[in-house]
């Protein structure tokens, strides 16, 4: 497996994205099953791992935490998220990001995890005007070998540069793919010129681009793509220019649509790193197998071409994912 770095943390060009081990697409894997998965990707070379204290409130930490035990711990990469407030399960009195408020957090985290330090501490949310505050508290963990580096999840470019300027910044994690590019207008030149690493996730546009699903799919449960407007049927159909753009190019690199989709994320620069979900062994070996897939400077500004004249309907926004909560179990969409 290829590698990359994300500041000063070197990862594999892939990493695994462990959300969906607990919950978010439908029906998830036993808890053994989910462990094996997790030791699959990283005998194939994938050394990281992320989650977030949200995921399934705490069970995914609990998941990962499990799932890394056994593993030599110099040899993972964790990276995790704590959400900017507090929500049922917190039991502190202060405020979410107070020192107080993220230490207690963060240890919790370290506990779920059953290890002594993270080597990435997110901000998974961001709360407009406590970036130098969050930022100052960053730097002390670091200090102190809490954690090895921080991040900032979907900021704005202003955001980032508050931050920065106070404790340099080793990640940005923010959705990017072929459904969704807003970052490359200044979030992604900025990390470039400034040695910071980007995290890319939902690099798949959710499953859409593997070509997988079609507008005859219903999805059920507490599967987030239910209330993603991108999968709604008639944006579905309405999309359907796009996957042919990458069934057209999958065919000639005699690659499979999932593995073009991942290749043109990591031809955008060898400081984005993707973190696909993947809940099959078929499909770790098929995404991380992506990372030997080259993409010609030629054949990535053909592709990106044809990509700027699609129009992508639908988006994927945490707005519409915290209906999922009051969305009845028989309601698709």
């Amino acid at each position: 497996m290829k590698k990359r770095k994300l500041g000063v943390l070197e990862v594999s060009a892939i990493g695994m994205g462990c959300m969906g081990f607990t919950h978010a697409y439908g029906e998830t894997p036993s808890e053994s099953d989910g462990i094996a998965l997790v030791h699959k990707a990283f005998e194939l070379g994938c050394n990281f791992f992320d989650t977030a204290e949200m995921y399934s409130y705490f069970k995914n930490e609990e998941f990962v935490g499990k799932a890394l035990k056994e593993l030599p711990r110099d040899k993972v990469i964790i990276s995790d998220k704590f959400w900017p407030e507090k929500f049922e399960g917190h039991d502190f009195a202060e405020e979410k990001l107070s020192e107080a408020g993220i230490r207690k957090s963060l240890e919790g985290s370290l506990r779920r995890l059953q290890t002594d330090y993270i080597d990435l501490y997110t901000e998974h949310q961001m709360d407009d005007g406590t970036e130098e505050q969050v930022a100052f508290i960053m730097g002390k963990l670091i200090a102190e070998g809490k954690i090895r580096a921080w991040g900032q999840s979907s900021p704005t470019l202003d955001q980032i540069k508050k931050a920065h300027a106070v404790t340099p910044i080793t990640a940005i994690q923010s959705e990017y793919s072929m459904m969704e590019r807003k970052w490359e207008r200044d979030v992604i030149p900025f990390c470039a010129a400034n040695n910071i690493g980007f995290v890319a996730f939902s690099p798949m546009g959710n499953g859409f681009l593997s070509g997988k699903y079609s507008s005859k799919d219903e999805f059920k449960g507490n599967d987030v793509r239910r209330v993603i407007t991108r999968f709604d049927p008639k944006n579905m159909d309405a999309n359907q220019p796009l996957l042919d753009l990458i069934n057209r190019f999958a065919a000639d690199k005699e690659e499979t649509p999932a593995q073009i989709a991942l290749a043109w994320v990591l031809t955008g620069g060898d400081f984005i790193v993707p973190i696909p979900g993947m809940r099959k062994e078929s499909r770790i070996r098929e995404n991380l197998d992506a990372a030997d897939v080259e993409l010609t400077a030629t054949e990535y500004a053909a592709l990106t071409d044809e990509l700027n004249k699609i129009k992508i309907y639908g988006t994927r926004s945490g707005k519409d994912i915290k209906k999922l909560g009051t969305v009845p179990d028989n309601v698709n969409k």
